[in-house]
């Protein structure tokens, strides 16, 4: 696997993340905003490039994480 397919991996899982916790608080939000997110509760394959980018973000910040837990020998 290359970087960049571990990169969209890790924003796909980001995006279901999302999923999950935005469906959990729906309820206690706007009806405004609640309408705006289940625009996005769809596959992550289905979403706009625009929008699968900001899951990317997310994805590049755990990403440096496990490069840096790596690069650091593994050590404890």
């Amino acid at each position: 696997m290359q970087v960049k397919d571990l990169l969209e991996r890790l924003a796909e899982l980001e995006h279901e993340q999302w999923m999950e916790w935005s469906k959990t608080v729906a309820p206690e939000v706007s009806s405004q905003r609640r309408e705006r997110w289940q625009k996005y509760w769809k596959p992550y394959s289905e979403l706009p490039e625009e929008v699968k980018e900001q899951d990317r973000v997310w994805a590049r910040k755990v990403l440096k994480v496990l490069i840096d837990f790596l690069a650091s020998g593994l050590e404890s």
